[in-house]
């Protein structure tokens, strides 16, 4: 008996230690070791991650913009660095438009594509069958765009760039000045000799010429080719294409271009974009067929300009009269980019929800997108009235390098080196070779 008890009170004994040593434990921190032996009471904090570092080439014609995006590129590195953790660095490259497009296709054909690149929305077919193009269908950029505006850079099923401007564009106009003078823009070829007329006795220049850069005089050709196709040749550029046309056909493109040249400002070879700018903002002429793009420039010289925008008159029958509704400069996205995931953060960043309204504001662009919530400018209004009825085209699709051709030799007629037989017999074979370079 006596053994019995003994053996109960050891077993109590030993559950009462057990209890009091787990219980003395209840707040401790558990204990590791490591290999050699050495206890460690609590892990150590971990330091935060070292930024992921990345550089992004970007290539845009807009050296006039530089400033701003610049700036919009500084928010969007705060946001990838605060978001990503990702240090990013762009490297921006903006020359004149005149040569971005000669040095953007010389980088690409030596494999010195930058990540990013704009184009115009025409020359989709000849970057996207070169193979330097990415499809962007699936990015919400794309997903937030208008769906007219969205049609404009699809190709082959595919959205390949990103719209950065979409316009209805014409010729500018000084609305102060046609008010003072009781004019109205003209709808047809004879009413536009009557607003000449009357200009030109006030001893004002009817059009601003500004020929130092091709690409400006050559918008001459847009909009009279576009005119002139659109209403009574709407099948002109698929029968070029299979080699059953010619600009003798449409050479009703120069009743207005030599319009134009026989009433504008003097010395045009001695003036560019930014000083015609100036001198049309300071009242050096009435007309300007230039593109409400440089609305910025001229705003900057006289803040008080009142911008109107009008179709340009190609014939005497005013349904001939139209805006060009087109999308112009895109962003595109290499498919050679060794940083796409970031590049495309930056290209949806253009678009973004909460910023891309003011930047888009800045540099007067249209709206685009359903994130875009800003008032539009006057001329926009006044020349989106042409779209509603119904006097609108799209623009022109011309095989590469037509454009730049029509833009030199434009410049040459001007300066009468050049017939407009010849001008016709040059842009037919431009167009016959670049038909035959695409099939290749």
């Amino acid at each position: 008996m006596r053994k019995k008890l003994e053996l109960s009170f050891i077993v109590v004994l030993m559950f009462l230690v057990v209890v009091g040593c787990s219980s003395n434990n209840n707040n401790v921190t558990p204990v590791q070791s490591d290999n050699a032996g050495t206890v460690a009471t609590s892990k150590p904090e971990e330091s935060p991650a070292e930024p992921v570092k990345v550089e992004l080439n970007v290539f845009m014609s807009y050296p006039q913009y530089k400033e701003q995006f610049e700036a919009y590129f500084d928010q969007f590195i705060a946001k990838e660095l605060a978001e990503k953790n990702i240090a990013v660095t762009i490297n921006t490259e903006m020359p004149n438009s005149d040569q971005a497009k000669q040095i953007l296709q010389t980088r690409l054909a030596s494999n010195d594509a930058p990540d990013l690149f704009t184009i115009h929305a025409n020359d989709i077919p000849t970057y996207y069958n070169a193979g330097y193009l990415s499809d962007l269908a699936d990015q919400p950029s794309i997903n937030s765009l208008y769906e007219p505006i969205k049609k404009t850079v699809t190709f082959d099923g595919k959205v390949v760039v990103l719209p950065l401007e979409s316009s209805t564009w014409g010729y500018l106009y000084n609305k102060k000045m046609f008010k003072e003078l009781g004019l109205t823009p003209p709808n047809t070829l004879d009413e536009m000799k009557v607003v000449i007329e009357k200009l030109n006795t006030a001893n004002i220049p009817p059009f601003q010429l500004a020929f130092q850069e091709s690409w400006v005089p050559q918008l001459m050709t847009a909009q009279s080719l576009g005119g002139v196709v659109s209403s009574k040749h709407p099948d002109w550029i698929t029968k070029m294409n299979a080699g059953e046309a010619s600009y003798k056909d449409v050479e009703a493109i120069f009743d207005i271009i030599d319009l134009i040249n026989a009433n504008g400002t003097s010395k045009p070879f001695e003036v560019g974009n930014e000083a015609g700018a100036a001198d049309f903002a300071n009242g050096k002429s009435a007309m300007w067929v230039q593109g409400p793009w440089n609305a910025d420039a001229i705003l900057k010289v006289n803040a008080d300009f009142e911008i109107g925008v009008a179709a340009l008159p190609v014939s005497n029958d005013p349904k001939d009269t139209m805006i060009n509704l087109s999308t112009s400069t895109s962003l595109a996205l290499s498919s050679a980019s060794k940083n796409k995931e970031v590049a495309l953060d930056l290209l949806n960043y253009i678009l973004d929800e909460k910023d891309s309204s003011v930047l888009f504001e800045q540099l007067k662009f249209n709206p685009i997108s359903t994130v875009h919530q800003f008032k539009v400018n006057p001329w926009v209004e006044e020349s989106s009235a042409y779209v509603a009825k119904g006097q609108a085209y799209q623009d022109l699709t011309l095989p590469n390098g037509v454009t730049d051709e029509q833009a030199k030799l434009l410049q040459s007629y001007y300066a009468k080196s050049v017939t407009k037989e010849e001008f016709i017999s040059t842009m037919d074979k431009t167009w016959a070779t670049a038909v035959k370079a695409a099939a290749k």
